[in-house]
């Protein structure tokens, strides 16, 4: 789910792809209000492609996504009540007790509580992305 949410340099939110033509991706805003193009010249990042830096490798967003979905019953987080790096940190510890605290800074981990919010807040909470989907049903295949 997460490969077609994408983040835009400069534009505030997160928008889902709708289409893809020659040199443009058209998008929509989460929570859907209005469609419009986007084109090749902007910076579009996936979130199925972004990662969280720990100590050993490197944790897909889609899995820090699903922790914090389980640590807070898939429910919108208070961001206000974590505005002090201390609060920011013990948010990060619970929900992903490896993070490298010197390559994640705060404001990446407010991104990552703002996104979580808007995501949840539209009604979407299947953070897996279509090849961890994939590699589960491989795993699953396996077993039997």
């Amino acid at each position: 789910m997460l490969k077609k949410i994408l983040s835009i340099s400069g534009r505030p939110g997160l928008y889902q792809l709708i289409s893809y033509g020659k040199n443009m991706l058209l998008v929509e805003t989460i929570p859907a209000s209005h469609r419009f193009p986007i084109h090749s010249r902007e910076r579009v990042m996936s979130l199925g492609d972004i990662s969280i830096y720990t100590t050993s490798e490197d944790v897909p967003l889609s899995q820090v996504l699903e922790n914090v979905g389980k640590k807070y019953d898939f429910k919108v987080i208070d961001a206000k009540a974590l505005s002090s790096p201390d609060q920011l940190h013990e948010f990060m510890n619970g929900v992903l007790e490896n993070w490298d605290n010197e390559r994640v800074h705060n404001s990446d981990i407010k991104k990552i509580i703002s996104w979580y919010n808007i995501l949840v807040g539209a009604g979407i909470t299947d953070f897996t992305t279509e090849e961890e989907e994939g590699e589960a049903e491989e795993a699953a295949e396996e077993k039997e």
